[in-house]
This record gives C-alpha cells, sequence and structure tokens, in this order.
C-alpha cells in the first residue's frame, strides 16, 4: 500500500505528514493557522504540493462536527469558524487523491486503535486535553458519532451546571474547567489578586506548561490549580465510565504530556468512584504514539477507509 496524508488542522498550527502503513513518518511539515477560507486554501495547496507527491489517500482531522460522508464542516465554533458550511476535501483534494475526514478527536482515536494505546480493544474511551477538551467513544468496535455527528464531544459535558460560559454556549463544560485555556486563566486570576506564588515571576500569564511544572515544584498556588481541575476531570471520567463501561482510558492532547503527575491521581480517584460497582479497576494510559500532533490519527483514518475499499 502506498503512503498516505495525514493532516491535523489546528487552532494554531496546520501539520502534515506523509505516513506509511506501519506509522513510520516519511517527511512532516507544518504552517501556522491563517485566519480566513482563501488562505487555508492557499496553505493547503502548499502542503499536499509539498508531500502529496504520488499520495493514494490524505486523512484530515479537525475540530468541530464533521461529517465523514463528505467531509463538511457542519459547526465549529471559535477561531476555525470560517471553515462551516465547506467541505475540507475541496480544500485539498488534487487529482487522483482520496480525501477522508472526522472530527480530531475521533481521528486521535483511529490511531491509537491501529498503532497506539488502544490496539486489540473493542471498548475505549479518549480525551484529548489540549486548549479545549476532544473526545471520542469506541463502542463494540465503531466510532460513536450519533444521530447528528455530534456523539463523543465530551468537553461539553457539563460538570458544574452554573459554572462559566463555555465557547458551545452552554456554561459549565468540562473544558471551562480543566483545559489549557482554564488552566491558564485560573493563574491569571491568581496573579491579579498578588497571591504569594512562583507564579508571579516570568512570562504572564503563565501558560498551562508553567502551570504544571510549579505545581510539580511544589507551589502551593500552582498546585492547588491543578488538584481542583484533576478533582473535577476525575468525577467527569468515573460518570462516563459507568455510561460506557471502557475496557481502557486513552489520554492525548499536549496537557496529557505531563504523564504520572496527571495520571496518577486521576487513577486514584476514578478508581474511588467506581470499584463499587464495576469491581474492576478501568487502565487510565496516555497516548501510545510517539508523535502528539495529530497527523498519525489523520493518515490511520485514511487507512482505515482505503482497506475498507479494499
Amino acid at each position: 500500500m502506498k503512503s498516505v496524508l495525514g493532516i491535523d488542522i489546528g487552532g494554531t498550527q496546520i501539520k502534515a505528514a506523509r505516513v506509511d502503513a506501519d506509522g513510520h513518518v516519511l517527511g512532516s511539515r507544518r504552517l501556522a493557522t491563517p485566519d480566513s477560507l482563501d488562505a487555508v486554501g492557499a496553505a493547503a495547496r502548499q502542503l499536499v504540493d509539498e508531500l502529496g507527491q504520488g499520495v493514494s489517500a490524505a486523512g484530515i482531522g479537525c475540530k468541530g462536527i464533521i461529517d465523514p460522508k463528505t467531509t463538511r464542516v457542519a459547526v465549529l465554533p471559535g477561531t476555525l469558524h470560517y471553515l462551516e458550511g465547506h467541505l475540507l476535501s475541496d480544500l485539498f483534494a488534487v487529482p487522483g487523491m482520496a480525501v477522508f475526514a472526522d472530527n480530531d478527536a475521533r481521528v486521535a482515536l483511529v490511531g491509537e486503535r491501529r498503532w497506539g494505546a488502544a490496539r486489540g480493544h473493542e471498548n475505549v474511551l479518549m480525551l484529548t486535553l489540549g486548549t479545549g477538551v476532544g473526545g471520542a467513544v469506541l463502542s463494540h468496535g465503531r466510532i460513536v458519532r450519533g444521530a447528528g455527528g455530534a456523539g463523543g464531544h465530551i468537553g461539553h459535558l457539563t460538570v458544574n451546571p452554573d459554572g462559566e460560559r463555555c465557547i458551545c454556549g452552554n456554561h459549565g463544560c468540562l473544558e471551562t474547567v480543566f483545559s489549557s485555556r482554564a488552566i491558564e486563566s485560573a493563574a491569571f486570576a491568581a496573579i491579579h489578586r498578588g497571591v504569594a506564588s512562583r507564579l508571579l515571576d516570568g512570562p504572564k500569564p503563565p501558560d498551562c506548561e508553567r502551570v504544571f511544572a510549579l505545581a510539580r515544584e511544589g507551589d502551593a498556588v500552582a498546585r492547588e490549580i491543578i488538584e481542583r481541575s484533576t478533582h473535577v476531570l476525575a468525577a467527569a471520567i468515573a460518570g462516563l465510565v459507568f455510561v460506557l463501561d471502557p475496557e481502557i482510558i486513552v489520554l492525548g492532547g499536549q496537557i496529557a504530556i505531563a504523564g504520572e503527575f496527571l495520571l496518577h491521581p486521576l487513577r486514584t480517584e476514578v478508581l474511588a468512584r467506581t470499584i463499587g460497582m464495576l469491581r474492576r479497576e478501568v487502565p487510565i494510559v496516555g497516548t501510545g504514539l510517539d508523535d502528539p500532533s495529530g497527523v498519525l490519527g489523520a493518515a490511520a483514518l485514511a487507512l482505515d477507509y482505503l482497506t475498507v475499499a479494499r
């Protein structure tokens, strides 16, 4: 089987890679995400020209509600809203290359199932922890999409009915509490109050990675922010465990790079909340893919479709 193109459309970067059937990256490129549809089209042509020669298919991961049958972006609030209503296949298409697309978290799960931590499992819950919270569910070997394509949007699970307004229009969504934006916002609020913390040192506002680093080093304020956010994430995951009964839970995204500093307290609290009924521990693990950018999952999406077509 020839190599395929994996493309991840993010809020700050569009990343692409040429990937073979074994998941090896043969070449990669990334560009800053433009702020208009025409500019994205130009960026797409550049990436395909540089990486797509002789490629049989391309897979695309993008935030929002994506129709995998047509590659149409149905709903996409936020900075990439200009993609709504458009076919991603039109932006990235070249003669002779098939184009497939889906929500970026689902695409990540496809990659984990083919090459990563979900390999060999039929019932999987995946969360991608970054600027927001993405989610995907594998149930009896099939990706859950729901009636209108919104299935698996775990970041918009309500964890506080009276909480902050979310980008989706709801109040108190999970990603308003546990996401890099939410953690950075909490850190900025602490700085604004003038509390004694090493958060006051260095760049302001501190990014999520720095908040985690200071929490790991024992800064009391940073640790409180991370512990409070992780407590809510654990409760949300515990609820999802009862609904979905997964074999394994996979955490991806930039925040998951924190590793055991995040995973250990999550495992402890999720187990305490679920063991009474489940009578077993559901493994919570980090991604099994070396590349965190999403392009491997997008490539796996294309390979899955090509395999079915054959």
